[in-house]
């Protein structure tokens, strides 16, 4: 009975101190009592258990449990019956203190741990502290057992039978996986990418040649993910189509799904693939911006190859085209960027010019969002030239293309390009324009040194130029007052005659700044230039 008894006790008091723990999780400033209940529920155990505890002589009966057994501890119930039980009293009095004294230590544990909560509960604003509050009022979750006869007895696999197991989540392919670009992918900066994402979009029809673009691109690329490289493909071709299927994940491939021939009135059949060129173009900008969410892109054509630091220039000019309204375009490319009508040693010269140029050229969204809703049937490109596209807005381009073209044969055929194109020097020069100062295009501040720097050169004769009699290392002006005589020393001097809407190609204010035998020449207008003349096309 009085095994029964002490169990009960221990049972009622282990519940005890369970029911104290939870109210203890549930309610921190109830800390102090429940400590006090500790330390009283203890040593009610351990009195119990001293006082249930069986007489001393009677430990060693029925299997010696203690050492000794009935040898050590038989002695009978005489005279040393009495010492024994006076050592017993001293050593559990010991055992008591020892007791004690661990309680003391709790009590100090649990008082420090109470004065670290109320910081923390200080700390916590009140909807912090209730949702604390709610969380502590859900008693435990006891884990459930698994069930014995599945646990104890598993199926054992059989040697045909199929095993379903979690499949892997299958890698998109290519066009897939690009067309799901994360958002901080999508253009703007975020915090996990701070710098815009820049995608390169390449135009192709049938051109197999697009490998020696796509090579240089890749070659040069720093960054897979500031720059990824979307091939748009018009045409339908299928031997480029495997050629740019070959770069896998390297670059995304989207077709333009529309290939049938374009409705045009008879004298313009001839003009078909300027059609189908614009038709494109429209296309493949909407994927860029509506369809993947860019705000920015690079237009590149299949046979483009661009220079080491393409990337690196159109990193540090997009924020400057992003800041300033007069400017709509960045381009790589310079129309007399030919070899000699260059300087060689300023690869880090820019201008602002104009004349669209084309050829490796940055967009942003918003413009496109202006040119979308009335973009050409065809000739998009002369379309650009237009007052009503241009609105008096500048592009930045520079003194060293940043793109060649080596596509001789296309819709032009070879328009200009063995006269011109194929000698246009490309850029190997690395300039860390990133690191530079280049709010000197900003047009008021430009437009100052521009004028002072043209109108201050000394004014001179085509003869002085090419009969070498020039004294200095210059710059030169050399100045032209109708469209005939512009043409005329244009052709003279080996640069570009043509103008469109007036405008001649890479001039600034009517201005184009070249090289000739080692001096700078400024082909300009007379002093005092205000506007193009639309009819000098």
């Amino acid at each position: 009975m009085k095994e029964q008894a002490l169990s009960s006790s221990v049972c009622s008091s282990l519940h005890s101190l369970m029911w104290c723990h939870w109210a203890m999780l549930r309610k921190r400033g109830s800390l102090i009592l429940c400590g006090a209940f500790l330390f009283v529920a203890w040593n009610a155990l351990l009195l119990l258990f001293l006082w249930g505890r069986p007489p001393i002589g009677r430990l060693g009966e029925g299997g010696g449990a203690e050492p000794g057994g009935r040898e050590e501890w038989g002695m009978g119930k005489g005279k040393a019956g009495g010492s024994n039980l006076a050592g017993e009293v001293i050593r559990l009095a010991e055992e008591v203190e020892s007791e004690l004294e661990t309680q003391k230590k709790l009590l100090k544990q649990i008082q420090s741990h109470r004065s670290l909560w109320e910081q923390q509960k200080e700390k916590k604003g009140p909807e912090q502290l209730k949702q604390d509050e709610n969380q502590r009022a859900q008693p435990p979750q006891v884990p459930q057992k698994p069930n014995s006869a599945e646990h104890q007895n598993p199926q054992p696999h059989k040697p045909n039978q199929q095993v379903t197991s979690p499949q892997p989540k299958q890698k998109p392919n290519a066009e897939e996986e690009n067309n799901e670009l994360p958002a901080e992918n999508k253009g703007g900066p975020s915090e996990s990418n701070p710098q815009p994402v820049i995608p390169i979009l390449v135009i192709a029809c049938d051109r197999v040649t697009v490998r020696r673009s796509l090579d240089k691109l890749i070659q040069y690329r720093p960054s897979p993910a500031l720059y990824p490289i979307i091939v748009s493909q018009d045409c339908g071709h299928a031997e480029t189509a495997r050629v740019i299927g070959s770069y896998g994940s390297q670059v995304m491939h989207i077709s333009q799904p529309d290939l049938s021939d374009i409705p045009v009135r008879p004298e313009h059949r001839k003009f078909q693939g300027y059609y189908k060129i614009a038709r494109h173009y429209h296309w493949a900008l909407n994927q860029v911006f509506s369809r993947l969410g860019h705000s920015t892109v690079v237009i590149v054509e299949d046979d483009l190859e661009v220079a080491p630091d393409f990337f690196e220039y159109f990193r540090a000019l997009h924020p400057v085209l992003r800041s300033d309204p007069t400017l709509w375009c960045i381009s790589a490319w310079n129309d007399n960027g030919r070899d000699g009508s260059v300087d060689p040693g300023r690869a880090d010269l820019l201008y602002r010019t104009d004349f669209f140029p084309g050829l490796g050229w940055m967009l942003l969204k918003e413009m496109w969002d202006e040119l979308e809703p009335k973009w050409p049937k065809a000739f998009w490109d002369d379309w650009m030239r237009q007052p009503e596209q241009r609105r008096d807005r500048s592009c930045v381009r520079p003194e060293i293309s940043r793109t060649i073209t080596f596509g001789r044969k296309g819709v032009s055929l070879g328009q200009f390009f063995d006269q011109y194109l194929r000698y246009i020097k490309l850029n190997t020069e690395f300039v860390p324009f990133t690191k530079r100062d280049l709010s000197y295009l900003v047009r008021e501040r430009y437009n100052e040194n521009f004028i002072k720097e043209v109108y201050g050169a000394p004014q001179v004769k085509l003869e002085e130029v090419h009969g070498g009699s020039l004294k200095g290392a210059g710059p030169f002006r050399v100045q032209y007052s109708s469209r005939d005589s512009f043409k005329v020393l244009a052709r003279s001097l080996g640069v570009m005659d043509d103008l469109k809407s007036g405008v001649p190609r890479a001039g600034y204010r009517g201005v184009v700044s070249f090289m000739s035998r080692g001096r700078r020449i400024y082909l300009a207008p007379p002093e005092g230039w205000t506007h193009y003349d639309t009819s000098w096309s």
